[in-house]
């Protein structure tokens, strides 16, 4: 917008303000812009550009190359309305004209130039702009100019549109066509309304729905209506409570313009904002739980897998270029270190667990083997297959049961998998999977809630076993250094050979242990500074990750160099502590990896045999626990999908939920025969990987934050990782600087950042805070604060039954008790309402048909009735009148169905 301004005795046009999409205003000085703001507009302005848009120039589909063309055409207008004598002042007032773009375009300094130094083309440095960025692609402008002169005895107001979006040279400062321009001149002494009315009209223009309605207009009423339907929105402050000089800061997130226009459908009808009445009781619930088609119950043979592979296969090529990004770096190297900790982690566990059956190097190779398989084939190739603790205890159990009874256990082992394998295609095979959509949010953060616990558990528990091998001397006083010694004292038999002689206080730790000696000193169990500094590599890491990840939100950088910081936060924090651990040279435990490819325990080979050391019928007797192997696999996996299928990570290529299952039971046969850990669907390391992969807007306006726009859904990130796994027995040599501390950090960082967003932990955090200082979340507002907190405690009470359930022997019933958090939301039912479950969780299946069933007799009752023969006009007639003055309302949606044909006049419409 620009404002005519007096430079000593000659009126000049200098720039005020801008509008992307919030308003920017020039400070005083005229060097800088101001912080982008939302537009504060006074309702007397927006009235009072309504009344002049009744009686001004309107000039639609305007025909105009050039700027000297389309200010002739306004010459012409406004000299036949003001007096003969001022005709000749016309040219050398518009000839100043050079206005601000609405959209954005203008220079970095607040002064524009004469006409007179206008060029016809653009020039280098408009080509060079780096504004450019910010502005949408095919974006156009329009310039606002308002100004108050001493010949003019009342305003002349002119708004135009032109036929076709014209590049006006230089006078913009980018090479952005203009389409639209509105001129305010008037008399002395009222340049501050004027300039009210300029950001009135300027805020109009970059409003999503009434610049459509400029667009399509046909006439002045339409424009009219336009603004009548703006009006009907607008929020009125009460001036006397608050501080109009205050910038209001832009939203974080700006409500779709498609909610709005369902407000424009009820102002048809005549509901206009103002009415006085509570709306309907099915109004005022959220909308309904919805995991799509992909989990309709077919009633065919393998009828839910066919639509799975027939939803994925035109995606399949896409699945794979659509992995070429440069994120996909950091993805990759990120969940490859989750992977590979967790796979050590879970390798050492199960070699404890099983007298090394299976053990590190077993689950490096199955990791790689079901990862990879699952990422080439499965429905969602987003989800990681890992070890999980349930499965963990379920072997643990089962290694002890066949050796206190002298059954083989890789041979039982192998038929519980085949058998595990059958039950999970025949689920498959019979649409099972529909049960998901009976798991509302209240079992979907249970579970996930669980997950991301124990992983924040295992990460402290591992770093205070660290500080348990590495004790801190806290009885260490400096004033008594010369007393702490440490020496190797002879045994009463020496070791060495041919009897020579040792000279014992010569040797190191090792050798002394060796030759049988003994260590004798206060200071022998105590390794300096290895607690603290595996401490700090644990914690360093977990914080440089979480600033680098809450830096891309930061006011310092570009925004580039801020998205590239965020995305490769992980690797930076490893890379980071990496060094700092090799430059302070101490021996921190460091990642152990396997260097040969062989089993960990030498008396098994590859292939299991499935017959020939157990008992005939224990192949037939392993089908009952394969069903509890097969609830937990189903109930792990299914859930996981559940969560990185949400709604709220916008993902576009569909879901595969029977697909998913059926790989993960064919791999389960696989793993079972070649004696590898079976795998399932990981809840922590698969919420890292759709978060390492999500997409945001890279060009947005001054003052808006960038936008969500999805996750990279590929199959290329998940292959690498596993493939990269499988090969890390020949990275050996490069791993092995890797302290685990900073691995341990990683994992802690993967467990509190999966529990970000969760509504559960949200709720938990209210506890802690009193009622005034309580955020303002969505469900506070239409559900008590008591019966929040009691959903709260029964959330946290399943959760508390779960943990201490899997920590004791009876944790093989585990996944019974996955479905048993079924049954407690099914029976929260007969304790909260309908309308408070559809706030803090999800209306169960059964509810939603009972409300469509309830909806259409009440239609049948009125069909009954008659009321489908009153015509529309008759309704309208009925209802009550409403409107404050009388208006026409054109719907945004009738003017983007409206086609628009610049051809349709010679010249233009001049209203």
């Amino acid at each position: 917008m620009d404002t005519l301004q007096h430079d000593g005795t000659e009126l000049e046009w200098m720039e005020s303000a801008r509008w992307v999409k919030f308003e920017e205003k020039v400070e005083k000085g005229g060097e800088r812009w101001s912080k982008p703001h939302v537009s504060t507009l006074s309702l007397h302005s927006l009235f009072e550009l309504r009344t002049y848009l009744q009686s001004c120039t309107v000039l639609l589909d305007l025909e105009g190359s050039s700027l000297p063309q389309i200010m002739g055409e306004l010459d012409l207008i406004m000299a036949s309305q003001i007096n003969e004598q001022v005709l000749v002042l016309d040219s050398s007032v518009l000839r100043l004209m050079c206005p601000v773009l609405v959209f954005g375009i203008i220079s970095d300094h607040a002064q524009s130039q004469s006409m007179n130094d206008i060029s016809d083309t653009p020039s280098t440095d408009q080509l060079k702009n780096k504004f450019m960025k910010k502005i949408p692609r095919d974006a156009e402008a329009s310039n606002v100019l308002v100004g108050e002169v001493d010949f003019l005895e009342k305003p002349f107001v002119a708004f135009v549109r032109l036929a076709q979006a014209t590049t006006l040279g230089g006078l913009t400062e980018v090479p952005v066509p203009t389409r639209f321009l509105f001129v305010l001149l008037g008399p002395q002494r009222k340049g501050r309304s004027y300039t009210e009315i300029g950001r009135a009209i300027a805020t109009l223009m970059v409003d999503d729905l009434f610049s459509d309605v400029a667009y399509k207009a046909r006439d002045r009423d339409d424009l009219i209506a336009g603004i009548d339907e703006f009006l009907d929105e607008v929020t009125v402050l009460p001036p006397g409570e608050w501080d109009p000089k205050i910038r209001i800061e832009p939203p974080k997130k700006v409500p779709s313009a498609d909610m709005r226009k369902s407000v424009f459908s009820l102002n048809e009808l005549g509901q206009v904002n103002g009415i006085v009445g509570s709306p309907a009781p099915e109004e005022d619930i959220p909308m309904p739980h919805e995991l799509g088609e992909e989990l309709v119950f077919t009633g065919k043979f393998c009828g839910g897998l066919c639509l799975d592979i027939k939803r994925k296969l035109p995606w399949l090529f896409s699945d794979f270029y659509g992995g070429f990004h440069i994120q996909s770096i950091s993805a990759v190297l990120f969940i490859y270190l989750g992977c590979i900790t967790n796979a050590i982690a879970f390798g050492g566990l199960l070699g404890d667990a099983t007298d090394n059956y299976q053990g590190v190097m077993e689950s490096f190779l199955g990791t790689a083997l079901a990862g990879t398989v699952f990422c080439f084939f499965g429905g969602q190739p987003l989800i990681i297959l890992s070890s999980t603790g349930p499965i963990l205890i379920f072997e643990k159990l089962l290694y002890e049961f066949s050796k206190n009874n002298h059954i083989d256990y890789m041979e039982l082992r192998l038929w519980i998998g085949l058998h595990s394998c059958l039950q999970c295609l025949i689920l498959v095979a019979t649409d099972a999977s529909f049960i998901i959509k009976y798991i509302t949010r209240f079992t979907e953060e249970g579970f996930s809630s669980l997950i991301s616990f124990i992983f924040i558990s295992d990460a402290i528990k591992k770093m205070v076993a660290s500080f348990n091998y590495y004790p801190i001397n806290r009885g260490y006083k400096p004033e008594y250094v010369t007393m702490y010694k440490c020496e190797c004292q002879a045994p009463s038999q020496c070791k060495c050979l041919n009897d020579t002689a040792l000279d014992w206080s010569q040797l190191s730790q090792k050798e002394c242990l060796f030759y049988g000696g003994s260590l004798i000193g206060n200071s022998c169990k105590y390794v300096p500074d290895l607690a603290l500094m595996s401490f700090i590599l644990f914690f360093g890491t977990y914080s440089m990750t979480v600033s680098l990840k809450k830096f891309k939100f930061s006011r310092y950088f570009p925004t580039k160099v801020r998205l590239a910081w965020g995305d490769f936060s992980t690797l930076m924090s490893i890379m980071t502590f990496v060094g700092l651990d090799m430059l302070i040279g101490l021996q921190t435990p460091k990642l152990i990896v396997p260097t040969e490819f062989k089993p960990t325990r030498s008396d098994r080979g590859w292939i299991v045999e499935p017959f020939g050391k157990n008992p005939w019928w224990m192949c037939l007797a392993s089908f009952v626990p394969a069903l509890l192997v097969t609830i937990l696999i189903f109930m792990d996996q299914q859930i996981t999908a559940v969560i990185v299928n949400r709604k709220e990570n916008k993902l576009k290529k569909g879901c595969g939920y029977h697909l998913d299952l059926f790989w993960v039971g064919i791999l389960m046969a696989a793993c079972s025969l070649l004696g590898l850990p079976w795998y399932v669907a990981a809840t922590v390391i698969s919420i890292a990987h759709i978060d390492s992969l999500k997409m945001e807007s890279e060009c947005s306006a001054p003052g808006e934050q960038p936008q969500f726009l999805g996750v990279r859904e590929q199959r290329l990130t998940g292959i690498l990782v596993f493939v990269l796994t499988g090969v890390s027995i020949f990275l050996a040599p490069i791993l092995q600087f890797i302290p685990m501390p900073v691995l341990y950090g990683v994992f802690l960082y993967m467990g509190v950042a999966s529990l970000s967003g969760v509504q559960f932990w949200d709720r938990i955090k209210l506890y802690l805070m009193p009622a005034k200082h309580q955020p303002d979340f969505i469900y506070l507002r239409h559900v008590p604060l008591r019966k929040v907190h009691l959903f709260t405690l029964v959330q946290i009470t399943c959760l508390a039954v779960l943990w201490i359930l899997k920590s004791t022997v009876a944790a093989i019933v585990f996944p019974v008790m996955i479905l048993g958090l079924m049954l407690v939301r099914k029976m929260l039912d007969l304790v909260f309402s309908q309308h408070d479950l559809a706030w803090l969780d999800d209306i169960l299946p059964e509810k939603d048909k009972k409300r469509t069933e309830d909806g259409k007799r009440k239609k049948d009752r009125r069909r009954c009735k008659g009321w489908e023969e009153n015509s529309d006009a008759e309704v309208r007639e009925a209802q009550p009148y409403t409107s404050r003055h009388i208006h026409l309302h054109i719907p945004a949606t009738h003017f983007r169905d409206m086609p628009v044909d610049p051809t349709e006049s010679s010249s233009f419409k001049h209203v």
